[in-house]
Formats: C-alpha cells, structure tokens, sequence
C-alpha cells in the first residue's frame, strides 16, 4: 500500500511539473491595453527615433549583455550602441512604423516590428531607408529590457 501512494505521489508530481513546464512555453499576442507592451513599444520608438537624435534611449532599453546583428551582417553590443547614441547625427524624419509583441510565458517578448530614417545613409542624404527587425525582450529582477536584436533593410513602401 505504501509503495502504491509513493508511486501515486511520484506521478503526480511528474504530470504537475509536465503541465507547468508547457504552460511556461504558452504564447501569446500582446492585448492593445498591455502595459508591458505599450512600455516595450514605447522604448522601441525611442529607440528608432535616437538614430536622429541622442535620447538617451540605449541605457534603459539594453540590456548589458545585449547582442545585435546590423543590416549588413555586423555583430554589436550595448558599447557599440551607446557610442554611437553620443555621436553625431545625419538623419532626419526617425520614426517607428510598426510594432507587434507576442509574449512567450512571463519574462520573455519578441516584438516584430520596421522603421525608416532619412539620411541615415550619409553618402545618399535624401534618401529614405526602411528596415524591418526582431527584438527578444527579457525581464529580469522586474525590468523589461532588450537583450537581443535581429535587423533587415528592406525596400521602402
């Protein structure tokens, strides 16, 4: 008999942490009135806006340990970022067209989102560069922070 409850309690267990471990893997979009959304969306804004301008966006949004791969191909960090935030700036007419946060469990979001500057290429000051990027957001010790970037420039629309 008490070999059978072990057996029942061992089972369990297993079928507890098996239904915890998939419901940790749940996606789902963000809703239009998601704070942590609106937050995440509202730094990715600054961020593409900070390509005319120095915000000051890059410390808060990446995290230390940030990693991202440029339109050609380049590997860059939050040093590189935060370098380039201070220096001067060409472009003109940054802006955020598109945003979109799927959340995978508690503490991870991808958002899948494009943006366009002007003159963000100084050999062709006029003209208007689109890009389309993925960003992996973490929250860790409470704060929502991008720690890994994917960017791709595409024809603009």
């Amino acid at each position: 008999m008490r070999h059978r409850i072990l057996h029942l309690i061992c089972l369990v267990t297993c079928v507890v942490v098996l239904m915890t471990a998939a419901y940790a893997q749940q996606s789902h979009w963000a809703t239009p009135d998601d704070k942590s959304a609106k937050f995440m969306i509202d730094m990715e804004r600054k961020w593409a806006e900070s390509v005319c301008t120095n915000n000051g966006v890059i410390s808060e949004l990446s995290a230390d340990d940030f990693q991202g791969t440029s339109t050609g191909g380049e590997r860059y960090t939050k040093a590189d970022e935060l370098r380039d935030e201070k220096g001067p700036h060409s472009a003109h007419g940054c802006a955020l067209d598109d945003a979109k946060v799927r959340f995978f469990g508690e503490d991870v979001a991808i958002i899948y989102g494009s943006e366009h500057a002007i003159g963000k290429d100084k050999t062709h000051p006029d003209a208007k560069q689109c890009q389309v990027w993925t960003d992996t957001w973490l929250k860790r010790d409470g704060k929502w922070q991008i720690a890994a970037a994917q960017d791709n420039k595409v024809d603009c629309k």
